[in-house]
């Protein structure tokens, strides 16, 4: 009986409003053919603030990838400690608990994963697993999910820890000058999340069934260049349109469990635009306020990538009035063009599994946590 708790989130201090981004784009390509195209993509994306990891005058100077990946490693080090540690509180559990850990970002890089460095500092176990995921964009929310989930089912009574760690700010190129690259300037924004999948016992969403789906021969659609300078966002203008023809999976895996997708109590998805949230109210009979969460995500904070399903959540659990057993749906989508689901139920109580607790395998030397764990916020 696997439970999603809840996430913690954290985003960076520094803020850029919309009425910021127009004028940045104005003055840095005024004499774009396409300006007056690209403002309007902005203003109708429906984001209003967003946070980013670097003042923007930092951010919008490039010093090579070697010194933006820099940054990467140095800030989610400072950063993510913080947020793992009230996502165990929100598990009630340790970091000695955990049994795997998820880390999924794709807008920096370490080898060894940041997932080393976790177990390292913050008091994990050495036969901790690691599952660093890089390359699905922003479904790799979803995805986290999804192998957490088959983890807990693997290994009764295991416990996962995911983090998704986003700095889409550190992907600017300034030479970058194709619409879809202007629209992506004022639509990406940084964040953190971390949350606990709990084998036993926990709060949140009780995972049932997850499943994956792949729009054939659209894998150029969402893309990086990976060049000199680093990362190259790159955007098809036919992904605006992928909802038509991903909605159905998000259908076919509900009936398959015996649900409806159109009668759900709530729905969690990734929010890359008010497009998207749009044609799944269009194309699963819902209404607008079913998105709400993933809509105040995007107002909020912009495209925050793999983190947008957490922050969501995040919102579920805020709102706070979610009766125990409401069935609901979970949904990732990004490069693929992929979508990660997982279907659920709220448990506003602890669900116990009928199986005995198994035994840890613990170091040779019984480390302590470096790092306290904090009451429930």
């Amino acid at each position: 009986m696997a439970t999603l708790c809840r996430p913690a989130i954290a985003v960076p201090e520094h803020v850029i409003t919309l009425d910021q981004t127009l004028d940045l784009a104005r003055s840095l390509h005024a004499g774009h053919p396409q300006l007056p195209l690209a403002l309007r993509l902005i203003e109708n994306t429906g984001v209003r603030t967003r946070h980013l990891v670097q003042p923007i005058d930092e951010t919008l100077r490039h010093p090579g990838f070697t010194t933006r990946n820099a940054v990467y490693e140095r800030e989610a080090k400072h950063r993510v400690p913080e947020v793992v540690e009230r996502a165990l509180g929100h598990a009630e559990l340790s970091a000695r608990d955990i049994d795997l850990i998820v880390y999924v970002s794709c807008t920096g890089f370490m080898m060894p994963s940041l997932t080393a460095w976790l177990i390292n500092t913050m008091g994990f176990r050495s036969d901790t697993r690691q599952v660093p995921i890089a390359q699905l964009g922003c479904a790799a929310g979803g995805a986290a999910v999804n192998r957490a989930h088959d983890f807990c089912r693997a290994y009764p009574g295991a416990n996962v820890l995911i983090v998704a760690c986003e700095f889409c700010s550190l992907c600017y190129q300034p030479t970058d000058l194709g619409v879809g690259s202007l629209l992506s300037n004022g639509l990406f924004g940084d964040a953190i999340a971390a949350a606990v999948m709990r084998g036993r016992g926990g709060t949140g969403v009780h995972v049932e069934r997850n499943g994956s789906h792949l729009v054939p021969h659209t894998e150029d659609w969402i893309s990086y260049g990976v060049k000199d300078t680093g990362f190259h966002f790159q955007l098809d203008k036919r992904v605006p349109g992928t909802m038509e023809m991903l909605a159905p999976a998000l259908r076919t895996l509900a009936t398959e469990h015996d649900w409806d997708v159109s009668g759900l109590g709530f729905y969690i998805v990734h929010a890359g635009g008010p497009r998207i949230l749009d044609d799944l109210c269009h194309f699963l009979d819902l209404e607008p306020a079913a998105f709400r969460f993933s809509r105040a995500t995007l107002t909020e904070r912009g495209n925050i990538a793999s983190a947008v399903v957490f922050d969501a959540l995040a919102r579920l659990f805020a709102e706070g009035n979610v009766a125990d057993g409401t069935h609901g749906l979970i949904a990732g989508f990004g490069p693929g063009i992929t979508a990660e689901i997982s279907l659920g139920s709220w448990a506003g109580a602890p669900i116990e599994a009928a199986i005995p607790h198994r035994p840890r395998v613990l170091d040779t030397v019984d480390r302590q946590p470096k790092f306290g764990v904090p009451a429930v916020t």
